[in-house]
């Protein structure tokens, strides 16, 4: 306990329950983990083109077992070794290949140590390392968090109130009748068309050499096909291989994916809001939970602190996605080191992130809609049902329709039997005066519950 209250980010500390589950994808271990994993995979790759390591198919069993064990027994502690080499190096990819000849000769595989990190730059290892950490976030983590969401909004929400009507608003002022769960089912359209586009987006990586151009290893070995040999390699590691780059990988498809998941912050901060409004017009009830305090001083408050706390995470998530597209993206000539100290934040944009995610979900399951002030809202706004007059107004040729209505309702107290008098008065069909005699705003909500289904 006293470590977590020395932590300076709330991510390690505060939130630290939120964000223990990134941990295996984000933290330091997991970026030296990767980086052990994507060497191993090349070594071997390499040790089973008999053109490139003269090894003999016989051999090769025995030296997958022990590349295998290597790789089984990788542990906290056998990072910390990797840590150790990098204070004498000061490179982090250059420790991570010391280590392995050291694990090589404690394994009886020092005979080809000559493979390790063979015709490779640091970024090669890079690259292909985060990749697979933001990969495995992806399919571990980050996806069934936001089907979590989504499943909620559809049958809590979407379907649970298709049918309980309640006014809308637009500018902040009365507006168009609608139902909670036509709203609800247009935050989850939003949220699921992002997603789809980013759970199908494909990360690139690169296996080309010191400045993309496959030159050491064609030097080596001019009669093997390295740009089929290495994007091979890169598939293989769960990525779409780029064929051209400079000494890095572009880094544009992972900066596409942070926007498409600033996109969803951007409409969760949407919803966030939105829920804070309605739960401060009374629309929505919070269920009080024994033992929580609104207020240290008013004792009667039950604040929608999920929601709140949900803002300030994602605008915290944003703002790291904004900070890595619009650097990522940019390097000087072949590179410079900013592109790795701006990567090492990844963990912290999708540690705010879900935060913010668990934060909303439990604000969602801690409210409930206020039917009694629904309808009564609806009851006390005739004034919506003007829209409605003067379209039928202007279907009968009342080419003053929006004027009479303008003029009958703007700025004024309005009442349904004011509005019920002025239909009385306009010469249009009996059918449509009827229609018109006989609205009431709780009926004026189009085909918002059908709408839902397309969700």
């Amino acid at each position: 306990m006293v470590e977590e209250l020395y932590n300076l980010s709330p991510i390690d500390g505060r939130y630290r329950e939120d964000t223990e589950v990134l941990k295996d994808y984000f933290s330091e271990y997991a970026l030296i983990k990767n980086r052990v994993m994507v060497e191993l995979d090349w070594f071997f790759s390499l040790a089973e083109s008999f053109e490139i390591s003269g090894i003999r198919m016989d051999q090769l069993g025995e030296i997958h077992r022990k590349i295998q064990l290597i790789k089984e027994k990788f542990d906290l502690i056998e990072a910390k070794k990797i840590k150790m080499k990098e204070a004498t190096t000061k490179h982090d990819v250059k420790a991570v290949e010391y280590y392995i000849r050291d694990k090589f000769e404690e394994n009886g595989l020092a005979e080809y140590e000559y493979l390790i990190h063979f015709g490779l730059t640091s970024e090669d290892v890079n690259n292909l390392a985060y990749g697979r950490m933001i990969n495995g976030a992806r399919e571990n983590v980050l996806n069934g968090k936001l089907e979590e969401l989504l499943k909620l909004l559809r049958h809590d929400f979407a379907e649970k109130y298709k049918s309980v009507q309640m006014l809308s608003h637009t500018h902040g002022q009365k507006a168009t009748p609608t139902t909670v769960g036509k709203e609800f089912a247009v935050f989850h359209y939003r949220l699921n068309s992002i997603y789809d586009m980013a759970k199908s987006l494909k990360l690139k990586g690169k296996c080309s050499g010191a400045v993309g151009t496959f030159s050491a290893f064609e030097v080596a070995f001019p009669n093997v096909d390295w740009f089929e040999f290495n994007c091979r390699f890169v598939e293989n590691q769960g990525l779409e291989f780029n064929p051209l780059t400079t000494q890095i990988e572009s880094h544009d498809m992972i900066c596409t994916l942070f926007s498409y998941f600033k996109l969803i912050g951007n409409i969760l901060l949407d919803l966030n809001l939105d829920m804070w409004t309605y739960i401060s017009m009374n629309y929505f009830k919070q269920i009080a939970v024994s033992g929580e305090v609104g207020s240290s001083v008013m004792p009667h408050k039950v604040n929608p602190i999920n929601f709140e706390n949900s803002i300030a995470n994602l605008r915290m998530a944003n703002s790291i996605w904004d900070g890595l597209v619009n650097n990522l993206e940019v390097s000087r000539m072949q590179r410079d080191l900013s592109d790795s100290s701006m990567l090492r934040n990844i963990g912290t944009g999708f540690g705010y992130w879900l935060i913010a995610m668990n934060s909303l979900i439990k604000g969602l399951k801690k409210v409930e809609v206020n039917e009694d002030v629904l309808k009564a809202g609806l009851e006390t706004s005739p004034e919506v049902l003007a829209e409605a007059i003067q379209t039928v107004l202007r279907k009968n040729k009342i080419n003053q329709g929006y004027e009479i209505l303008k003029e009958a309702t703007r700025g004024k107290e309005v009442h349904l039997e004011d509005l019920r008098e002025l239909v009385q008065k306009q010469e249009i069909s009996e059918e449509d005066k009827n229609r018109l005699l006989e609205l009431e705003p709780k009926d004026y909500t189009g085909i918002a519950e059908k709408l839902c289904k397309y969700m």
